[in-house]
């Protein structure tokens, strides 16, 4: 057997080096989009965002040339129904906690989606770290360092809505021809119409306020879709999902850099706790694959 060239065993690095990187657009991106929510707030912003990145994605992907048909209208609603709400929650949750701890919240969704198979005593370990993370989250308490319940909870919705969008997904990935992630976000830019058109009204049609709207879609979804594409062509999917599960942490950085959002000892040993469970359990169930295929 020959040995792996050089130029081979560099590609992992190369695909980790591509999901930091998409990982560091999107939450620059999102920590911007948190400076327009005085102007046009969080719901207009996510119309902003969505609207955007829709059109970026349907011209960057041709989107016209393979129009959805009939018998997956259904299921394309609710993808990008769930999409669109996700956006709108977190957007929320962005408004009234740092970013860093919403998107740490947020990622307990895909991780619910993994634990739905948990049948080992270590994936409930890693179930009984990711809720220790949450509880350390939770607003408990009246000290100072105590979160926005309202916050929290958006966060939790957004959480619910990434686990749906994973589920109702799976269905439009089987579909040979079907574009569902630009189609998809088209149906989100739809939901999140009405809810941008009350928050923001006329600023949303501000030449300035666009340009900014439009580097914030191209930050936080054009640039990432792209890079994570390169990722996945470069890596397997195990430290795909591993090196993804860094994004609190990311998000957090990028808060503190851009918006001076400084979070507690607590709050960053409560995203430590959730990065570790989201990882743990990302392994144990590519381990189940693993095993269940031989």
């Amino acid at each position: 057997m020959n040995a792996a060239s050089p130029a081979s065993k560099s590609q992992p690095l190369i695909g980790a080096l591509a999901v930091v990187s998409s990982l560091v657009s999107q939450n620059i991106g999102a920590a911007f989009a948190k400076t327009l929510f005085p102007l046009v707030g969080p719901a207009g912003m996510a119309f902003l965002r969505i609207g955007l990145a829709a059109c970026l994605l349907v011209l960057i992907r041709r989107a016209w040339k393979a129009t959805p048909r009939q018998n997956i209208y259904r299921s394309l609603l609710l993808y990008g129904t769930t999409l669109g709400v996700m956006n709108l929650v977190i957007y929320q949750a962005f408004a009234r906690i740092p970013i860093g701890v919403a998107v740490a919240i947020e990622i307990l969704g895909p991780l619910a989606v993994v634990l739905l198979g948990a049948r080992k005593k270590r994936d409930f370990v890693w179930l009984a770290t990711a809720v220790c993370g949450l509880v350390l989250l939770l607003p408990l308490t009246g000290g100072a360092s105590a979160l926005d319940p309202i916050g929290v909870a958006c966060a939790i919705g957004a959480a619910v809505s990434w686990a749906l969008y994973i589920l109702s997904g799976k269905r439009l990935a089987s579909e040979p021809g079907v574009d569902a992630v630009a189609w998809g976000m088209v149906v989100a830019a739809i939901v999140t119409l009405p809810f941008g058109v009350a928050g923001a009204g006329a600023m949303l049609l501000s030449p300035d306020i666009l340009l900014i709207g439009l580097a914030v879609a191209a930050l936080s979804s054009a640039i990432p879709y792209s890079l994570e594409m390169t990722a996945l062509q470069r890596m397997a999917a195990p430290l795909f999902s591993i090196v993804v599960s860094t994004a609190p942490a990311i998000a957090a950085i990028a808060g503190f850099f851009i918006l001076d959002e400084r979070l507690t000892a607590i709050q960053w040993l409560a995203i430590v706790l959730i990065m570790a469970a989201a990882a743990g359990s990302t392994l144990g169930a590519l381990g189940r694959t693993a095993r269940d295929g031989r």
